[in-house]
């Protein structure tokens, strides 16, 4: 089946050069399309071609710049999203970057706390508490 639209579509292509006769010939059940006669053959005119029409080549001239640009303008998009997210991400990893380091100063200054002796416990456990604070301020927990 195929083979026969693709022989059909190459006849018309064919003709679309100019008038010519086709034959459909039938050998051993397969059917070939042929510009010779054949025995028992079928003849099928080939039209001519359609003149050309100037208005159709122009709007498919315009339907092309416009696509063009169309392409054009969404590259121009893809480009300032890709900026505006490699922007975003770097500005995600140093607020990421910031609160782990208020994560370990608070860790830090929890665990001085613990340790510290009792005549200075006052002034450790007023930097413990700072560091709470700035975390939770930056980072929200």
């Amino acid at each position: 089946m195929k083979l026969r639209a693709t022989a059909v579509m190459l006849m018309l292509c064919a003709g679309a050069a100019g008038a010519q006769t086709v034959h459909k010939c039938t050998a051993d059940g397969k059917v070939t399309y042929t510009e010779q006669p054949c025995p028992g053959g079928t003849v099928i005119a080939v039209p001519d071609a359609p003149a050309a029409d100037k208005s159709a080549a122009a709007e498919l001239k315009r339907a092309k710049k416009q696509a063009d640009a169309l392409e054009k303008e969404r590259h121009k998009r893809e480009a300032a999203d890709e900026r505006e997210n490699a922007a975003a991400s770097r500005v995600a990893a140093a607020r990421h970057q910031k609160c782990e380091k208020l994560r370990l100063d608070k860790k830090w200054a929890d665990e001085d706390l613990r340790r510290v002796q009792p005549q200075h416990e006052e002034r450790a456990r007023i930097k413990a508490q700072r560091a709470a604070d700035k975390l939770k301020l930056s980072c929200g927990s």
